[in-house]
């Protein structure tokens, strides 16, 4: 039986699609693939532990009309950008496997709170403590988690080696500035010991 502080609890795997971490993704960040090891872990504890899964991935229209400004140039003129909607690159990278009871949001920004139900979703679920994981650092974690601050999340963690970004510099600075507002910053080592010292 789930400890209570852990039924109060979500981990948020975030963006660990193809396009993102195989070698062949159309948009590959080094690093992703460093921390896949890391993630397989957490989400192993969090089943132990009646952890709630939710599994948030980047999904576009083919015509990228619904991607930021910025990144439109990839889908134009006929190109395939990445993570289409129910293309390979949008699929979870081996070794990930969403199962029952766990939660899938898409979103098509940084935050996996901008225009997505995931509030409500957790709200409605009593969560009230965020674990974070996933990529990158100063794009989709940094901005989910400073959102997660916003909307007044009880704790909010990243874990420190179950995230990555394009170098390790711009993930510690990223990391540092996190810890400044207060987002618990442990490894999975770390974590991993608190989770199984409240089992």
């Amino acid at each position: 039986m789930a400890h209570q502080k852990w039924k109060s609890t979500a981990l948020l795997v975030i963006a660990m699609q193809n396009d993102f971490i195989a070698d062949d993704g159309l948009a590959r960040m080094d690093g992703g693939k460093t921390i896949l090891p890391s993630i397989i872990k957490a989400v192993e504890i969090a089943r132990q532990r009646g952890i709630r899964i939710v599994w948030v991935v980047r999904e576009h229209d083919p015509s990228g009309k619904d991607v930021e400004l910025f990144r439109r140039h990839r889908y134009s003129n006929g190109r395939v950008g990445p993570v289409i909607k129910g293309s390979r690159g949008a699929a979870l990278v081996d070794g990930l496997e969403i199962k029952q009871g766990d939660y899938k949001v898409a979103k098509t920004r940084f935050s996996a709170f901008y225009a997505t139900p995931l509030h409500s979703f957790l709200e409605d679920a009593g969560v009230d403590s965020l674990v974070i994981t996933g990529v990158q650092t100063p794009n989709c974690i940094r901005q989910t988690a400073f959102d997660a601050i916003t909307y007044d999340y009880r704790s909010v963690t990243v874990i420190v080696d179950a995230t990555a970004a394009v170098t390790p510099e711009v993930h510690s600075a990223n990391i540092y500035d996190m810890k400044k507002v207060k987002i618990a910053t442990p490894t999975l080592q770390e974590w991993s010991v608190e989770a199984g010292a409240d089992a």
